[in-house]
């Protein structure tokens, strides 16, 4: 388990199309998720993003980092609040875990 901080890190290392499979433990809604950046081909800037189902219908943007983390899409809760049962199993199609070592001193 990483802190939020160390998390926050990766994102501002890898601001460019980072995705990140990640689960809620304990919650069958959220156990395959998606999140991560993207850039934007019309203003240049980069946003965040998450991809919470298959369907595409819980699909959200976001321009700032503050407002990624601090979104209400779980429920009524932010990543923030949710982030000590948050499991990483993916960073851009690699393990979580392998990918880590490489973003973390």
């Amino acid at each position: 388990m990483i802190t939020f901080e160390e998390f926050r890190l990766i994102f501002d290392i890898e601001k460019c199309c980072s995705e990140i499979l990640f689960s809620i433990n304990g919650s069958a809604k959220f156990s395959n998720c998606w999140m991560g950046t993207s850039l934007d081909k019309n203003t240049g800037k980069y946003g965040y993003w998450f991809g919470l189902t298959q369907d595409g219908n819980n699909a959200y943007d976001f321009l700032t980092f503050d407002e990624f983390a601090n979104a209400k899409v779980f429920d009524g809760r932010s990543l923030v609040e949710v982030w000590e049962n948050v499991t990483l199993l993916e960073i851009n199609a690699c393990d979580a875990s392998e990918m880590l070592k490489l973003y973390l001193p």
